[in-house]
């Protein structure tokens, strides 16, 4: 509501007796009266800003606190008195931001609360601020020029150490970065060289071999041969697909399929595989509770995933051990154990398991490459899920996989 005829005579009576703009803002923040002054300092004609919103006069990021602040003063209207002086960025029609400073007085009418606010053009003090604080600013360079001129040959001196140590610094971070590439590099190729030298053997040895049995009778020979050729293949197959998979997640062009798949025909075909790598006795426990689960995930990954760590549970394990995979299906997920009676985890090490290239050192003169497990915590970390395991040194290691999915029972 606007301020009566009467009322608003006196107020311009009042108000344009006064140097400062002059406003009245009603408790729903719309300006209903403004001086001659008000008006020219933000470019308005008479009565133009009556009806518009305070906000109008001040620049978008100025409107919460002085949303705040205005609410403020009408929530504390039993503090009688002018309130304190506030200082904001104004702005005038034509959109030039200027700085002003406001203060405000609550007052009532005819049972109604308004704010009368008494706004200062603070361009020009502030450009005298400006001006004395460069004043002060060369008044304070000339003092620091001729001090420093009376230190000009220990400054020199300070600067040439400074820089020849941070010359040495450069070069010594430089020559520990090219050994550590250096060694990493070696490190390398000396064990791709030695994982790619075991199979590649085999596979050499296993074709000699084949040719020795010519036979008709001698199928079988032929076959075990075969079958060594075709798993030395597909380990070395899985190391290629691992080197290629630390690429992609480092560079995170990795792109997963998702899709709905029978969980028995992964865990058939990673069992599968790894049955061809058992050693003498080994026996691994099939989960018996998946024969109609159809999950959502990406198959790759979860095949990956199981294999790598069925095949970690083969080599690491004695003869004649026990391998037991179990499967829990939840509502959002599908948990993996896998639990073995090999040789563990040193304690020591088990902070480290996850780490690139990382091998225990119970494990060393074993064929691996340290990246397996590394991969697969970062596809599951990608792909929201989780890996986590419990071992004992020369008792055995459960490893459990944790994928989130959606899970349905076939017919």
């Amino acid at each position: 509501m606007y301020v009566s005829e009467k009322n608003s005579n006196i107020f311009k009576l009042l108000s344009e007796a006064v140097s400062e703009g002059v406003m009245v803002v009603n408790p729903e923040q719309l300006i209903v009266a403004a001086n001659k002054q008000a008006n020219s300092m933000f470019g308005y004609e008479t009565d133009e800003l009556l009806g518009l919103p305070i906000s109008t006069l001040m620049p978008k990021v100025s409107h919460p606190e002085l949303e705040r602040y205005i609410k403020w003063c009408f929530k504390n209207h039993g503090s009688r008195g002018m309130a304190k002086d506030r200082n904001f960025l104004g702005r005038r029609k034509n959109k030039m931001e200027f700085p002003i400073e406001v203060s405000i007085t609550l007052f009532s009418i005819y049972g109604n609360n308004y704010l009368l606010a008494l706004i200062n053009d603070m361009t020009y003090v502030k450009e005298k601020e400006h001006e004395i604080r460069e004043l002060n600013t060369l008044l304070e360079q000339k003092i620091k020029i001729r001090t420093v001129k009376l230190r000009d040959t220990v400054a020199e001196l300070k600067k040439e150490i400074n820089r020849r140590t941070k010359a040495e610094t450069l070069i010594k971070n430089a020559l520990h970065k090219e050994r550590e590439l250096n060694e990493l590099k070696t490190k390398f190729l000396s064990l791709v060289s030695h994982e790619f030298k075991t199979p590649l053997s085999g596979i050499l040895t296993s074709a000699i071999l084949v040719g020795k049995y010519p036979k008709t009778d001698h199928q079988d020979k032929r076959d075990k041969h075969l079958r060594t050729i075709i798993g030395e293949v597909r380990h070395l197959t899985t190391i290629l697909n691992d080197f290629l998979s630390i690429e992609r997640l480092e560079k995170g062009k990795e792109v997963y399929d998702l899709t709905d798949f029978p969980l028995s025909n992964v865990i058939n075909e990673v069992v599968y595989n790894t049955n061809m790598l058992l050693k003498s006795g080994q026996k691994i426990t099939y989960p018996q509770n998946i024969d109609d689960v159809v999950i959502h995930q990406d198959k790759k990954i979860v095949a990956l995933t199981l294999g790598n760590l069925l095949h970690n549970a083969t080599k690491y394990s004695l003869e004649n051990s026990k391998i037991d995979l179990q499967v829990d299906i939840l509502d959002d997920k599908v948990v993996f154990h896998i639990r073995d009676e090999g040789i563990g985890i040193p304690k020591k090490d088990q902070k480290h398991i996850f780490e690139r290239y990382f091998r225990a050192e119970n494990v060393l003169l074993n064929q691996g490459t340290g990246i397996g497990l590394n991969i697969v915590k970062g596809h599951l970390g990608n792909l929201g899920g989780s890996i986590y395991f419990k071992s004992e040194e020369n008792k055995g290691s459960t490893f459990t996989v944790e994928f989130p999915t959606q899970h349905q029972t076939g017919p």
